[in-house]
């Protein structure tokens, strides 16, 4: 791990203001190289959220309601279930300590497991309603955004010991870390970002996000101190991770629920479920952005995991039946998944 000081990164940023232009997003037509490589039939009917990539491993975590799903990257195949996770949002990877963690939103609980065996190890409580889930290297602790709670709850990664619990302030929605000892999160309901710091569990700092709306997928670009937050009107918007700034907006497809970058390509993605694209955006500097592509996918194809050394892209989704009627009970319901029909979509370049 590289520990960025403060001097270093002015110099890093002088650097960069010396050889690009001013701050500007443009959109122009082009490729990106991606195509549709594989489809991995997963079938069943329950529906899913948040999938992780561990790289070193090979394998693709995938939440399934109550349960996750454990595939073998190369050839598409199961190697493995990890049980018992109602609710189940995302899933964090320590790999150092061999272990991983999944977010039970129904339970408020976190399931620990081995990484090697997928074997459960305990399980530990959280806030309300546990959703987006982060482990930071520098603090060696697993981070919980409560959507319910408008909180996060820090545990130890060794021990799965709960060390605090931080008010947000808000509704959280998915968050990074820099791996320097700082995590940051979108607040949905605020459109606002905030970072913790994960030392002394406190916020350090507070970020307005307009014109962005309803911020949901959160990605970095670590080298360069960028954040890319998508937007739930269409855009994404590029922040810088020290001072907040908006540097750059982006027009993205309709639906976004994920968002990667890429440090291979210097690509930023977006996983719009609304309207099936993927959008890519190429950072041509740290001050200057370009939405290369928007690439058709798949409706409901909201979910994103990156493998940065092949640079394939995993999509989940599925077919769906007609959208019920709206009741009281259900204001917003959501179509009805046909049994079966889950699917893993890969695209490479």
């Amino acid at each position: 791990m590289t520990i960025r000081t403060g001097w270093t990164r002015g110099l890093i940023r002088a650097v960069a203001l010396l050889v690009c232009a001013a701050g500007v997003a443009t959109s122009r037509a082009g490729s990106a190289g991606y195509h549709r490589i594989k489809t991995i039939k997963l079938g069943g009917d329950e529906g899913w959220d948040y999938i992780a990539f561990d790289p070193a491993a090979r394998r693709l975590y995938v939440s399934r309601a109550t349960h996750v799903v454990v595939l073998d990257a190369a050839d598409g195949t199961v190697v493995g279930d990890i049980p018992d996770t109602p609710g189940v949002h995302g899933v964090a990877l320590a790999p150092e300590l061999n272990r991983g963690f999944t977010s039970n939103g129904h339970a408020a609980t976190v399931t620990i497991f081995d990484t090697k065996t997928l074997a459960v190890i305990g399980h530990t409580s959280t806030g309300e309603g546990p959703d987006a889930i982060v482990y930071d290297p520098a603090s060696h602790r697993v981070l919980t955004m409560n959507g319910r709670g408008h909180t996060s709850t820090a545990m130890d990664a060794a021990s799965g010991h709960v060390v605090g619990t931080i008010d947000l302030g808000g509704k959280p929605e998915f968050a990074v870390s820099d791996g320097e000892g700082h995590v940051y999160v979108n607040l949905e309901d605020k459109s606002e970002a905030v970072t913790l710091d994960t030392a002394t569990l406190k916020l350090s700092h507070r970020w307005p996000m307009a014109p962005c709306e309803a911020p949901s997928g959160l990605a970095i670009d670590r080298a360069h101190r960028r954040l890319f937050a998508g937007c739930h009107n269409n855009m994404m918007v590029v922040l810088d991770a020290d001072s907040g700034k908006i540097i750059a907006t982006l027009p993205i497809g309709a639906g976004v629920d994920a968002n990667g970058f890429d440090p291979g390509t210097q690509f930023a993605l977006s996983s719009n479920g609304g309207d099936g694209t993927l959008t890519v955006v190429h950072e041509e500097s740290p001050e200057q952005f370009t939405v290369v592509e928007n690439i058709q996918t798949q409706k409901g194809a909201r979910t994103m995991a990156l493998d940065e050394k092949t640079h394939d892209i995993y999509l989940v989704t599925a077919n769906f039946g007609p959208l019920p009627a709206s009741t009281p009970e259900q204001p917003h319901p959501r179509p009805p998944i046909v049994p079966g029909s889950v699917v893993v979509l890969v695209y490479g370049r």
